[in-house]
């Protein structure tokens, strides 16, 4: 049975504060009237009176007997007549007179029980509720809800409970009938076949479909892809499941979460349909695999060549400057005193080779001038040019606009797979001359075009050829004009864009939320007035700033003084070191989980109540075990009484990323309610940073890290100016980091709201400026290399007095004017939630040829980075305000870092679920432990105070709760919950209200 606080449902608190008693039980002059018109009798009224209170504070009717008794005097004390006695009232609660006076609060209150008609209109409500939501507890507070708005009388607690249980029982049937009966016998018997394993394997099929590529060696790109194929071949015999989306992902948790034993134990209709949809959703994953490891072997290809470059070109230096040496012989040679033919023999003197043999010199260096790796990819490709191949074939990718170039050009690499010639004509492929060229860039067109006659192509040079198309694929691939049928990360994201209709619908909502002009015309001519004062305003102050100046047309910005802190500060921040208690790790969360009671969002995936008799040593030993990176058997050692696969088994059969997520911010709402952390930040301001985790090599986002060397992967994070960390995310070493700064502040669903997020360099692009202002969200990224940044003209026409030369390239207007409303549709399916900004970031950030939205956000963005470039050359505490905010950022990933001390700080795990859980894992430990010290360090500050030290708000705003001197992160751990740890009081203050309070 799911429990009462775990839902909505309205209880008394058992010992309410003074203030409580006021602000919800003190009667109104309305309420005393009707109640002295409709009861007389003295014990009557005052039962009235309680029944009226508690109601509107619960909705539903609440025996006397029930009330706490401070609750009942305070409403009985109001009423001027004598005090019922206790026993007298709760004889009244047995009488048909109760009835009656409800009767008559139901009419006052205009609510109505709920009968035999209510109760079928509150069984559809929970079945539909049931129909996106697994956890009963959330199938309540939907009907709560409902209850409510339509002036029902709640009903008992069991009764929801039992309704919610029901109504989720019979969607999972109709979800699971509605897949098995799609399925003949031949495919049940083949779905039957997979939980068992075959004579001579050591596992089952169905274990080998939870299958994912490893380090994307030719050899496994071969496994993997054969695969892929036999994958394929299965899910070309299952039906399409039609459910929707949140139920869908939970049936896949589930089926995931099941080895074959288990699969094979359900009822068959069950166990049929979570195969089915698991095994489409792992197909659909593998599609996107397979083209992850096709744009990672063609970056391999690359850094071949570009190595093979470097080494050429250092082997012949000797030889560039025997050629430079040349060019001066001749140019001196030219200046000679002389006729012309004087100069020409001089010039034929000083050659050191016969002309020709100088040429080609020449035209071999030429070959590979200005980076040129091209030619050195040949080599390389003919060791994976069969596997590139047969991933283009596998994905199969599909045009997202009319262009077919690139499935026309797929057809003529399908057309070569079986030739060996270098040179092939143009007639064997089907290609014409004159249109099917156009789309080559340079570089490549004098590798591809190898024979000519009068002027036409008439053959290419083959491996060029296929190098080119598959590298167009590529680039397509992530841009989106070219989409993965059936895909996930790489299918079609204008079907996910909300339709005409919605976006009509929802457009004035969104002009109003986000403050942006809906209008075309209005919103390109608000902008530009904006851009243009903006840049008058710099202009004009320009002489005036000390810290800004232009020198032979380049910007150069100084660095402003560092701010000194405030006096004391540093003796305050040891004397908080020395009294802060000693303390365990895993005590630092027995304690924070106690406050926060965070075990009850750990539920089995299946939906079923917990059969875990102590679930809260259990689950503080997997936040211990994955958080700080110790590994289930390293766990069992340190802590008694546990084993290696009671801590794994919790990590697979109750945790997905989305509880972690739930508890994150349920940690995140109890520190904000905090004073500590309101000297820190308003929590309107975030800042986004990436750090590198250590992997092993074998799996696919492990990936060689340039800057810090090794393999891994990034944990991305968004961390408020409260130092607290709002979201966590797990990336590739070759993702760019801009394209997720934007999807924290989008699904956050903490009580810390920030509007404002700063970033590294990768938030400069042109695209995710013009997203985040078309979202809401003020991007402010600090800044390097500004000197080499375009400023973009607001108006053609328009000359400035002293920052004129900053600006290059002018605004085309009408670009943005025309593509607004295709943006803002963009913008509108994003904040309802139908795709990430992620998504379309990965798409825009990619140059397209043929998108004309891509071409639009960058000019939106060229509008919105110039103006915040403005800002930042002439505001100085902006830059100072980046600087700092950007620094909270860095020391969030040093302290979690350090946090992460087990199994030498890398993630051992090769699973991409369970690394971006174990991702998750850490950031919910690190808030843990800064809430810890955020209690600690208060409770500090006040008895600091107290011995008469100087506290005030400079200093509290000069600290930081990233402390680790006074925890013990290693030995023996002991799970002692004999152990006294104070209440948590969200309410402490350090410093009285006179004395100043955080400013909001």
């Amino acid at each position: 049975m799911t429990q009462l606080h775990e839902t909505a449902y309205p209880r008394l608190k058992a010992d309410p504060s003074v203030q409580d008693l006021i602000e919800i039980y003190t009667l109104t002059p309305d309420e005393i009237a009707f109640i002295d018109k409709t009861v007389k009798r003295p014990i009557a009224r005052s039962a009235a009176f309680i029944y009226l209170k508690l109601f509107q504070r619960l909705g539903y009717f609440l025996h006397i007997r029930d009330v706490p008794s401070v609750i009942r005097q305070h409403i009985v004390a109001q009423t001027g007549y004598r005090p019922a006695r206790s026993d007298e009232l709760r004889q009244f609660d047995r009488t048909t007179a109760r009835t009656t006076l409800i009767t008559a609060l139901r009419r006052y209150l205009n609510v109505r029980p709920l009968d035999d008609q209510g109760r079928a209109w509150l069984r559809h409500v929970a079945e539909t509720a049931a129909d996106s939501r697994h956890v009963v507890a959330d199938i309540i507070n939907v009907m709560l809800e409902e209850l409510v708005h339509h002036r029902y009388e709640l009903p008992g607690f069991s009764t929801l409970d039992r309704l919610g249980i029901q109504a989720r029982e019979k969607i999972h049937d109709v979800h699971f009938a509605s897949i098995a009966d799609q399925l003949d016998a031949k495919v049940k018997a083949l779905i039957d076949s997979l939980f068992k394993v075959k004579s001579g394997e050591s596992s089952s099929t169905w274990n080998l479909l939870k299958r994912e590529p490893k380090k994307p060696t030719n050899k496994e790109t071969r496994s993997y892809l054969q695969h892929i194929r036999r994958l394929q071949l299965l899910v070309d015999q299952l039906p399409i499941p039609d459910i929707p989306v949140p139920k869908l992902k939970q049936y896949r948790y589930i089926a995931r979460s099941l080895d074959a034993t288990e699969m094979a134990e359900l009822k068959p209709q069950k166990r049929y349909a979570l195969a089915v949809i698991y095994i489409r959703s792992q197909f659909a994953q593998t599609l996107d695999d397979a083209a992850d490891l096709f744009v990672r072997m063609l970056q391999n290809l690359d850094n071949q060549a570009r190595n093979k470059l470097g080494e050429y070109q250092q082997e012949h230096l000797q030889r560039t400057d025997r050629l430079i040496g040349q060019l001066k012989e001749m140019l001196l040679a030219y200046r000679i005193d002389g006729t012309d033919h004087q100069r020409v023999e001089a010039i034929g003197g000083s050659l050191i080779a016969e002309v020709d043999d100088l040429v080609a010199i020449c035209d071999e260096h030429m070959a590979y001038a200005g980076r040129n790796h091209l030619p050195f990819l040949i080599q390389p490709y003919k060791m994976v040019r069969a596997q590139l191949l047969n991933c283009i074939e596998i994905v199969n990718p599909q045009s997202s606009s009319e262009d077919d170039t690139l499935i026309r050009m797929m057809k003529a690499l399908q057309a070569l797979r079986g030739t060996r010639h270098e040179i092939v004509p143009l007639s064997l492929v089907g290609l014409n001359a004159e249109e099917d060229f156009l789309w080559l860039p340079s570089a490549w067109r004098k590798l591809v075009i190898s024979e000519r006659a009068d002027s036409q192509v008439i053959a290419i040079n083959r491996r060029y050829f296929e190098l080119a198309v598959l590298y167009a694929i590529r680039d397509e691939l992530k841009s989106g004009d070219l989409f993965i049928q059936h895909g996930e990360r790489y299918d079609d994201y204008r079907e996910q864009l909300v339709d005409d209709d919605t976006l009509n619908r929802e457009l004035a909502q969104y002009g109003e939320v986000t403050g942006v002009e809906t209008d075309s015309r209005a919103f390109t001519e608000s902008l530009k007035a904006a851009f243009l004062e903006t840049a008058e305003a710099v202009d004009a102050a320009f002489p005036d700033n000390a810290y800004a100046e232009i020198v032979d047309g380049r910007l150069i910005l100084k660095k402003p003084p560092a701010s000194e802190p405030p006096p004391g500060i540093r003796a305050i921040d040891q004397l908080i070191t020395e009294h802060m208690e000693n303390i365990s790790i895993v005590d630092v969360l027995i304690d924070t989980e106690r406050w926060l009671q965070l075990h009850k969002l750990f539920r089995p995936l299946m939906g079923t109540e917990s059969r875990i008799e102590e679930l809260r040593p259990r689950v503080i030993s997997t936040l211990f075990c994955y958080g700080c990176n110790l590994g289930p058997t390293q766990t069992a050692r340190s802590i008694r009484g546990m084993s290696r696969k009671q801590i794994a088994w919790l990590n697979i059969k109750y945790v997905t990323e989305e509880v972690l997520e739930k508890a994150i911010v349920k940690v995140i709402n109890a520190y904000n309610k905090f004073e500590l952390p309101g000297y820190w930040g308003s929590g309107k301001h975030a800042s986004a940073d990436g750090t590198k985790w250590n992997l092993y090599e074998q799996n696919l986002i492990s990936e060689h890290h340039i800057r810090y060397g090794g393999y891994g992967g990034i944990g991305y994070y968004h961390v408020s100016d409260k130092f607290i960390a709002l979201f966590s995310h797990f990336i590739s070493c070759g993702t760019y980091e801009g394209t997720h700064i934007l999807d924290g502040l989008m699904t956050n669903t903490s009580d810390i709201r920030p509007d404002t997020i700063h970033g590294d360099t990768q938030a400069q692009s042109y695209t995710v400026f013009a997203l985040s202002h078309l979202l809401g969200i003020k991007l402010m990224p600090r800044i390097r290399g500004i000197k080499d940044l375009v400023f973009h003209r607001p108006d053609s026409n328009k000359k400035f007095t002293h920052i004129d030369r900053l600006f290059s390239d002018d605004i085309n207007w009408q670009m943005i004017e025309t593509h607004l409303p295709d943006m803002l549709r963009v913008a509108v399916s994003i904040k309802l939630g139908k795709i990430s900004a992620s998504a379309i970031l990965r798409r825009l950030g990619t140059y397209s040829r043929k998108n004309k939205l891509y071409f639009a956000f960058k000019e939106l963005g060229k509008v919105i980075r110039t103006m915040f470039l403005l800002k930042y050359v002439g505001d100085v505490e902006l830059r100072r305000l980046i600087h700092a905010e950007t620094n909270k950022s860095e020391q969030f990933n040093g302290f979690e870092k350090k946090l992460f001390f087990g199994g030498e700080g890398v993630i051992a795990e090769n699973l991409r679920h369970e690394q971006r859980k174990i991702i998750k894992y850490n950031h919910l430990v690190a808030n843990l432990v800064i809430l810890h010290n955020v209690v600690g360090m208060s409770r500090v500050l006040k008895q600091l105070q107290a011995e008469g030290a100087v506290i005030n708000q400079e200093v509290l705003a000069g600290l930081a709760p990233y402390r680790l001197e006074h925890i013990n992160r290693f030995g023996d751990y002991v799970l002692d919950f004999r152990r006294k740890a104070e209440a948590l009081d969200e309410g402490f203050r350090i410093l009285d209200v006179e004395s100043g309070t955080p400013t909001e």
